[in-house]
This record gives structure tokens, C-alpha cells and sequence, in this order.
């Protein structure tokens, strides 16, 4: 096995099992905005604590990696994911389980900044597309699990089950640190960020990641309560993601290839397209064996936005001389607004309304999306 094959191995393990706490969460939702007394909003400030952390971790991520190396950023990463998540295990209150969702997605920042930084820098530009499809794949496969996590820990207990799969976290960040990595030798300032958060196309490209977590945060706040409401378990809420997120998992590697082949438009049209069909159909089914594939249907077309967009950020980056790092910062400054407010605005809104007011919002974003797109050249 080649030192590239390796790499990848780990950096999917470490992206898999960090996206796996993150989306343990989903079948849990229901059970601690009733214990809790959250409501839609409530629910919403939840899980979007996790995008607000994420946020506040991508500057000093991108910086850890650019003056000591990826290695020691993913070592980071992984161990104070490990804290953190049993930490939320062991969370008796809201204001536990929102900090302890907050601290995670610091980690969770140091995590992916770190692996993709690593990926990327030893890939060939003609094969970035599939192994970032690659990785993107075995990441859903993360989210896929995830549920399934909750699922299970609602049955045998938060403290016991994080606990015990915090331990997979300390064991990557072990073979990370056992595994060579080269040094930053001239590390970038974060003025060198400014400068390219200034430039138009990577204004673009952070928008196209920030729509699919946009979509996502809402999805994962209304789509659990409402398959509740309708009568599904937690274990069912997590089946209905674990199905989701396996489809979603084996396409991204296709992507990745259409990607290295024929460019992102394509792509993104196709993801546009699907997401804004699916979104208006969202609001109205009432029986849960209607709602639960289309929530199927819906986290796929979602996620086929994840590998072009991440595409386009790293060619954007490459473009500008930005380092890797600083790019991945730019995913993290884009990702998590848009699953935060997703979650929080989009529970609140809902609350406040009707889940169709939002959906359907998001369908016109999409729209709005895809006539720029469709006549830009930006995206090629």
C-alpha cells in the first residue's frame, strides 16, 4: 500500500468518526427538547451550538496548521473530541448539552482543517476530486453511523455508549501521531486570508458550501421532530438517516470523478436542481412512511453539493497561493453559519410559522443559486 493509500485511510477514519459524533445527535433531538422543554427553537439553539464551535475553531485551526503542521492539528482535534463528546454523555442540562455540542465543533474544526490540509498537499491536482469524493464518502458514512450511535445510546445511555466510542477518537489520534508528515516552512499570515475573502470567485465558493449546510441545519432540526410527532422512535428517526447517508456516501466518489473530468457546474446544477424539488415537496406529507423517504431523497440531494464545493474551494485556494489550511478555514467560516443559522433560525421560524415558510425559502435560495450559476462561468 502506497504512503497515499494510507493517508487517505486515515484522514477518512478521522473525518468518519468526528462526523459520526456530530450527527448522533439527530435521534436524540426529540427526546431533549421534550425533557428539556426546548421547542423548535429550543431544538434549533442545539444543534446549532455545534456550527457555532466550528466557527470559532476555523481561524486558530487554520493557524495551529499553518505554523505547526497538520499532524499536530489532527492530534488535537481527535483528543479534544474524545473529551468533549463524553463530556456531552454525561450532560444533565441544556446549558451542558449546548456547551458541550459548542466544544465539539471547536475540535471538530482542528479535525477536518488538519486531515484535508493533508489529503490535499499530497495529492495530484488531476486526482484532488476523487480522493476529496473519497473522503467526503467515508465521512458520510460517519453521519450515516451517527444515528445509529444515538439511536443506541438512547437505550443504553449517553454516559456509557460516548464514552466507550470516545475511545476510537484517542486511537486516531495515536496512529496520526505515528504517521510522517512534513512541517509548514514559511507559515501564512491570517492577513493572507483577508486578502482572498475579498476576492469574488472565493466568495462563490464559500457560498456553495454554506447553502448545503444551510439545508442540512434545517433538515436536521424539523425532519426528527416531525418524524417524532408522526410516531417514529428514535431508532427509526436514526434508521431513516442511516439510509440517507448511505446513498449519499456511495455517490460522492462518483462525483469526484465526474469532477476531475468534466469540472463542478454540472455537479452543482444536478445537486440545485434535486434540492429544490425535494424541498417544496418537504411540508406536506402527514404520514411518516410518506415523510421518511423523503427525507432519504432529501439528504441526498444535499449532499451532492459537499464534494464539488469543496472542489472549487481548494482550486480557488490554489489559485490565490492561499495555503491549504487557510482554505479549509474558508469552509469552516462558510459551513458553520449556514448549519447554525439552519438550525436555530430555521427551528425558530418554523416555530413561529410553519415548517413550509422555511422550506420553502430554501427552495428559492436554491433558485436564485442556479440562475447564477447557470450564468456565471465562475464555477468551471
Amino acid at each position: 500500500m502506497d504512503g497515499l493509500k494510507r493517508l487517505l485511510f486515515l484522514v477518512s477514519a478521522v473525518v468518519f468518526v468526528d462526523t459520526m459524533f456530530f450527527a448522533a445527535l439527530t435521534p436524540l433531538l426529540p427526546h431533549y427538547a421534550h425533557v428539556h422543554h426546548l421547542g423548535k427553537a429550543g431544538a434549533g439553539v442545539l444543534q446549532a451550538a455545534f456550527a457555532v464551535g466550528a466557527f470559532a475553531g476555523a481561524i486558530p485551526s487554520a493557524m495551529v496548521t499553518a505554523r505547526l503542521g497538520v499532524k499536530a492539528t489532527v492530534v488535537a482535534g481527535m483528543l479534544a473530541l474524545a473529551v468533549t463528546s463524553t463530556a456531552f454523555g454525561f450532560a444533565e442540562t441544556s446549558w451542558q448539552l449546548e456547551l458541550g455540542r459548542f466544544l465539539q465543533g471547536i475540535a471538530d474544526s482542528f479535525a477536518w482543517t488538519g486531515a484535508l490540509s493533508w489529503l490535499v498537499a499530497a495529492a495530484a491536482p488531476s486526482r484532488r476530486g476523487q480522493l476529496i469524493g473519497s473522503a467526503f464518502g467515508v465521512a458520510i458514512g460517519g453521519a450515516l453511523f451517527g444515528p445509529v450511535l444515538g439511536g443506541v445510546a438512547s437505550r443504553l445511555g449517553t454516559r456509557a455508549t460516548f464514552s466507550a466510542v470516545a475511545l476510537l477518537a484517542v486511537a486516531l489520534a495515536v496512529w496520526a501521531a505515528r504517521t510522517a508528515a512534513a512541517r509548514p516552512e514559511q507559515p501564512q499570515s491570517v492577513r493572507r486570508l483577508a486578502g482572498a475573502l475579498r476576492d469574488r470567485r472565493m466568495v462563490v465558493a464559500a457560498w456553495l458550501v454554506a447553502l448545503p449546510a444551510l439545508l442540512f441545519g434545517t433538515l436536521s432540526t424539523l425532519g426528527p421532530l416531525r418524524l417524532s410527532h408522526l410516531g417514529f422512535s428514535s431508532l427509526a428517526i436514526g434508521g431513516t438517516w442511516l439510509v440517507g447517508a448511505g446513498v449519499e456516501g456511495a455517490t460522492n466518489p462518483l462525483i469526484g470523478r465526474v469532477i476531475d473530468r468534466r469540472g463542478v457546474r454540472g455537479p452543482f446544477r444536478a445537486a440545485l436542481l434535486a434540492s429544490m424539488a425535494v424541498l417544496v415537496l418537504l411540508p406536506w406529507p402527514g404520514n411518516r412512511w410518506l415523510l421518511a423517504p423523503l427525507i432519504v431523497v432529501a439528504a441526498c440531494s444535499f449532499g451532492f453539493f459537499w464534494t464539488p464545493a469543496l472542489s472549487l474551494l481548494t482550486n480557488e485556494s490554489e489559485r490565490q497561493g492561499l495555503d491549504y489550511a487557510w482554505g479549509f478555514a474558508v469552509m469552516n467560516l462558510a459551513w458553520a453559519p449556514g448549519q447554525a443559522i439552519g438550525s436555530a433560525a430555521g427551528g425558530a421560524i418554523a416555530g413561529a410559522t410553519a415548517d413550509a415558510v422555511v422550506y420553502l425559502s430554501l427552495a428559492g435560495a436554491c433558485a436564485l443559486t442556479l440562475a447564477a450559476v447557470w450564468r456565471s462561468r465562475s464555477s468551471s
